[in-house]
């Protein structure tokens, strides 16, 4: 056997084969720099967020059987790559309602936003505008409308409608809506009223946060969040001046139960503007919007948030699009984790996607600059899903680009 001679290594040979890493001193940054994955994220919101907030974003209702499937949905596909294509540059745009936006996908309506980190709807909205991108404010959320509007004002701003029992109430949010600048009015139909959202009862949550034992001792290790909500400007909302008690006794106090086609409408009138009705979770109710003059519908099931065993979206996609697919663009939300899911979608037929529990982990896990990575993390699985598809654009995808393992499932 040869002999092999050893010696000392010299610095200079192993300069070239050693590459230290710089230190981030900012903690926020450092730490977002970890995330890889909107699993990072969430991984990273949850060490950082009190149980309550975190819970609120994290579960669905009951036995949050309907959050399982629709991420199970997007497990379930398998995709038929095309090899041999041209896929230096990829084009991730899309056509939204007359509007080109950079990516195919865009920010949901979330509620009681600044319970999960002090920035709350501005960072939301400015992350949007800075990505090209539409941010949808929720009736609910916990900016009002004309300082969202102050905060992106060349941002692609939506509002998100919930009917209220005080009609003219919810139609002065609509006038103040249109009044901003906002461009698209979202309609929410799925809340006639709140999903038994069986965390929130277990953690007390209240707006504002109720101090327990429980509470106190959750919030020891979080002292940041803390101090941030208790140093900056008292929690308000988008549609109304304040509150005491739970989230759902809010929700059930002002939700309206009877609002029904003729509502839509009515409603589609008053606004004037593209309207989205979203909460669609069947092909018959489709159609109906679609009569009633809808601009889009959206495939949602409230993210699990609502009923329980509610179907799932993705598995309703393909039967929505023969039906409707040629009369309103379509979107879809509820489920997505990752920018492949937003590819599975756009291959089944959507025109376009939302994300909410995503951004509310980059959000939770660093503010502005947590949204803008999630944002970043989702466009890019995008590109690299696309590439490794053999797909140049978003118009290519179809459905010949993937197949169901569970096609008993589908619609």
């Amino acid at each position: 056997m040869t002999q092999r001679s050893r010696q000392f290594p010299n610095p200079r040979d192993l300069a070239p084969l050693l590459r230290f890493k710089r230190f981030e001193p900012r903690p926020t940054r450092r730490r977002l720099q970890r995330a890889h994955t909107i699993e990072d994220l969430r991984a990273i919101a949850q060490r950082r967020t009190p149980r309550g907030p975190f819970d609120y974003t994290d579960g669905g209702a009951d036995s949050e059987t309907t959050l399982a499937r629709a991420r199970q949905a997007f497990a379930d596909i398998e995709w038929r790559p095309r090899v041999l294509r041209n896929v230096a540059e990829v084009n991730l745009s899309a056509n939204v309602l007359g509007s080109q936006v950079r990516l195919p996908f865009g920010i949901a309506p979330t509620g009681f936003t600044r319970l999960m980190h002090h920035e709350g709807e501005f960072a939301g909205a400015q992350a949007a505008a800075a990505a090209g991108i539409p941010f949808c404010l929720s009736t609910m959320g916990t900016r009002s409308i004309e300082e969202v509007a102050g905060a992106a004002p060349d941002g692609d701003n939506w509002f998100q409608l919930y009917m209220w029992k005080d009609r003219e109430r919810s139609m002065a949010l609509v006038e103040r809506a249109k009044a901003a600048g906002f461009r698209v009015l979202v309609l929410t139909v799925d809340v006639p009223i709140a999903g038994d959202r069986l965390r929130d009862r277990h953690n007390g949550l209240t707006i504002p946060p109720t101090l327990t034992p429980r509470t106190i001792m959750n919030a020891i290790s979080r002292p940041a969040w803390w101090m941030n909500l208790l140093t900056t400007e008292p929690l308000r909302f988008a549609s109304l001046d304040s509150w005491n008690g739970t989230v759902a006794e809010l929700l059930e106090a002002m939700f309206d139960p009877t609002v029904d086609f003729d509502d839509l409408r009515w409603i589609i009138g008053q606004w004037g503007g593209p309207v989205v009705v979203k909460g669609i979770q069947t092909v018959e109710d489709a159609v109906r919007c679609v009569e009633a003059g809808a601009a889009a519908i959206q495939l949602s099931n409230h993210g699990g948030r609502q009923l329980d065993r509610a179907p799932v979206p993705f598995y309703l996609l393909p039967a929505v699009v023969r039906e409707v697919g040629d009369d309103v663009e379509i979107y879809l939300d509820t489920g997505i984790m990752h920018g492949a899911d937003i590819v599975a979608s756009l291959a089944a037929g959507a025109r376009f996607a939302f994300v909410g529990r995503a951004y509310l982990y980059g959000l939770m896990a660093g503010g502005r600059r947590g949204v803008d990575r999630t944002i970043a993390i989702l466009a890019d699985q995008v590109a690299r899903t696309m590439r490794l598809l053999g797909v140049g654009s978003t118009a290519e995808l179809g459905p010949k680009h993937l197949a169901h393992l569970a096609d008993d499932r589908r619609a």
